[in-house]
């Protein structure tokens, strides 16, 4: 496991703790938390973005034409 120093404002390092004691969690497990999402969410992005450039504008769009005709004839 690695260690990170993170400089921040005293108040701001203040408001961490008290959120992260709210949660009932460290101010380490906090952070731990924040940076798994941060990391899914670019994992994600990344994906999307592979996809994307592999993908087909045009049959892209007929899906998504689909969807929305599905998507309207269940709210009638």
């Amino acid at each position: 496991m690695a260690t990170m120093t993170i400089r921040l404002p005293d108040d701001k390092h203040e408001r961490l703790k008290q959120l992260a004691e709210q949660r009932g969690l460290s101010l380490n497990k906090l952070i731990e938390e924040w940076s798994t999402m941060a990391l899914s969410e670019f994992d994600a992005e990344m994906r999307f973005r592979l996809f994307a450039a592999k993908g087909n504008a045009s049959r892209a769009l007929r899906v998504l034409d689909k969807l929305d005709a599905a998507f309207i004839k269940r709210r009638k």
